[in-house]
């Protein structure tokens, strides 16, 4: 007995050490690579010595690539746009290690993390219910041909936004799945499309800012809005006018970032003969990735709102037409104002068993 108690000591032992030589690995093959780093902080010119000797050792032509890479002028006979007397062009170099590092690496995290705190959003608080029943009546929220803008705004940002990542992330991503020459009939598919797409795609949104931009003027119903975040975790009414504090965001948003830099920068690489140079391209390539990036993450709130957060929402932008009740726990500023001008309601719709009058007051006609 006492040996057994001592083997299992023994095991305890041999276990322990286990764990804490697992962890010193671990912790050690993160840290270790840092050390590079505290070297040069700690001696940047002993280290800058050291570097340009061993290059002067293990490459004896560091002399003649570093005169390549001065970018001195010389002679060309081939014409073109972006035809330059240059050797080596290292703006060229500093754009492909900006666009398939920091911004193939990193940028793909805002997506997902939009995604996990959607999903948390919708576990934790849930979508919004009405919190009385429909009487049926409707109030009319948006025309025909607004609801045709947004559809058509809808539609082609998804195009773009599917055939933007692939053309970014295919490499890494679909090539795998694909091979290399589905990709590269994709890849093809993508690109025509995305170009094409885009200046239709622009338009549409110049279109919506002419629109709605007087709905979308900022109010101190707004602040409110905002200071008791629209409501979503308190489950609390919460006014607003036609629209609240968050979807005027998401419209300037769309509209400064969405129309302002992103279609911009797409236009001025979609039509590359209007004398940019070839660094104006490299900056507008690498603002048009990341800051698209960022408007499709944003643009899953604004889909789960749309479609599950805020239920009857949808129902706006496919009939035209919202509950009166929808409107009353969503919008009542805005109710109010049409309950007093008397427009924008549906018919009344026809409640008695034998198709006789409606009971209550019925809503006229627009």
């Amino acid at each position: 007995m006492a040996m057994s108690k001592a083997s299992q000591k023994s095991r305890r032992a041999h276990a322990r050490v286990l764990g804490w030589s697992l962890a010193v690995i671990l912790i050690g093959a993160m840290v270790a690579p840092l050390s590079g780093y505290l070297y040069v902080a700690v001696a940047p010119a002993a280290y800058a010595q050291q570097t340009a000797d061993n290059w002067e050792q293990e490459n004896p032509r560091a002399d003649t690539w570093g005169s390549a890479r001065r970018a001195n002028e010389g002679y060309t006979s081939a014409s073109g746009p972006y035809v330059v007397n240059e050797l080596i062009i290292n703006g060229g170099e500093n754009w492909r290690n900006l666009r398939n590092g920091p911004v193939a690496s990193i940028m793909p995290w805002f997506m997902a993390a939009s995604l996990l705190v959607l999903g948390a959003l919708y576990l934790i608080v849930g979508p919004h219910e009405l919190k009385g029943p429909l009487s049926g009546r409707k109030v009319k929220r948006w025309a025909g041909w607004e609801r045709a803008m947004h559809w058509f705004v809808a539609v082609t940002f998804i195009i773009l936004a599917i055939t933007g990542l692939s053309l970014l992330f295919g490499r890494a991503v679909l090539i795998p799945l694909l091979g290399y020459q589905g990709f590269s009939v994709w890849a093809e598919v993508s690109k025509w499309l995305h170009n094409v797409v885009g200046p239709f795609f622009t338009v549409g949104v110049l279109l919506m800012l002419l629109t709605w931009v007087r709905n979308n003027i900022f109010t101190k119903t707004d602040l409110e809005w905002f200071k008791k975040g629209g409501g979503i975790f308190t489950g609390k009414h919460v006014s607003a006018g036609k629209l609240n504090g968050g979807e005027k965001a998401w419209y300037w948003f769309v509209i400064i970032i969405g129309l302002g830099v992103v279609c911009t920068t797409g236009l001025i690489l979609d039509f590359p003969n209007f004398g940019q140079s070839r660094e104006t391209m490299q900056i507008a390539n690498l603002l048009h990735a990341v800051l698209a990036i960022l408007w499709i993450a944003i643009s899953f709130g604004h889909i789960y709102l749309g479609v599950i957060g805020a239920k009857g929402a949808l129902e706006g932008m496919t009939t035209g037409y919202v509950s009166e009740e929808w409107a009353r726990e969503h919008h009542d500023e805005w109710l109010d104002e049409i309950r007093a001008s008397g427009q924008g309601d549906a018919p009344e719709p026809d409640r008695s068993p034998a198709g006789g009058p409606a009971h209550g007051p019925a809503a006229p006609e627009r």
